[in-house]
């Protein structure tokens, strides 16, 4: 059986009632969630650009192993070609040997200089690694305090966090889904989380804006679902507010001379 407007708003009142308690226990956390979650970003990104330095030490080490064996190549070649100058038949053979042990001398000098720059950027690069780890430590410091300061605002507030939980999974089942879903995206965009608000004096509780005459009798009589045409909240019911009346002013006659 579907629900009435009056059923259907009080289910909506009442789940924007446990929603303003849970924002309340939230907002004691204050900014410490999000300063946690950008935290462990920070460190995550840290640790990341460290793991990347170390992947290209290993990649420079590996290139000065592979220069020093081709400098030990070289080494054995030009002994060999050294070897051979003593049983040349001719000129030709001479400086075709003569040739070749010139350019395993260049190799051994363009490797040998390759190493250089390699050490060069592995000191750089321990370098930056060390710099880099100071900040993660740091971070990584700030971190702890900050879990630990939120670990205990959080303890505080558990219990009747889980409570409140519980009583809105089962508050949730008296709202269509329908109705629900706009429920939530309308606190999703409003900056103080209230999607269903009352009309207090001639004004939407939301966003203050006036709501008409007309408007408010349609809201008292519950026949529909009024949003505010403004704010778009959903316009529950009309606050009365008692205005008291100013004690009337007497005036003492002026006594006769």
């Amino acid at each position: 059986m579907e629900s009435t407007v009056p059923q259907k708003l009080a289910a909506l009142e009442k789940l924007q009632e446990i929603d303003s308690t849970l924002d309340e226990i939230f907002k004691v956390r204050g900014a410490l969630p999000d300063e946690v979650r950008d935290l462990e970003d920070e460190i995550a990104g840290y640790q990341t650009r460290i793991d990347k330095f170390n992947t290209d030490l290993e990649s420079l080490e590996a290139d000065i192993s592979a220069k020093k064996a081709a400098i030990k190549d070289a080494e054995a070649l030009i002994k060999k070609y050294t070897d051979q100058q003593s049983n040349v038949r001719n000129n030709r053979e001479y400086d075709a040997i003569t040739k070749e042990t010139e350019l395993q001398a260049l190799e051994i000098q363009i490797n040998e200089k390759r190493i250089k720059e390699a050490y060069a950027k592995i000191e750089a690069k321990n370098e930056e690694i060390g710099n880099t780890q100071l900040i993660l430590d740091e971070r990584t410091k700030d971190l702890g305090a900050k879990k630990s300061e939120l670990d205990q605002i959080t303890s505080e507030s558990e219990e009747e966090e889980k409570k409140l939980m519980n009583v809105r999974q089962k508050a949730e089942k008296n709202v269509e889904d329908r109705l629900l879903n706009a429920y939530e995206k309308i606190r999703e965009n409003a900056k103080n989380g209230l999607a269903v608000v009352t009309v207090k004096r001639d004004a939407c509780g939301g966003c203050f804006n006036l709501v008409p005459p007309q408007r408010q009798a349609d809201i008292k009589e519950k026949k529909k679902l009024i949003v505010c045409e403004h704010c778009g909240r959903i316009l529950a019911d009309v606050e009365f507010v008692i205005v008291e009346e100013k004690p009337k002013r007497t005036t003492r006659k002026k006594k006769a001379e």
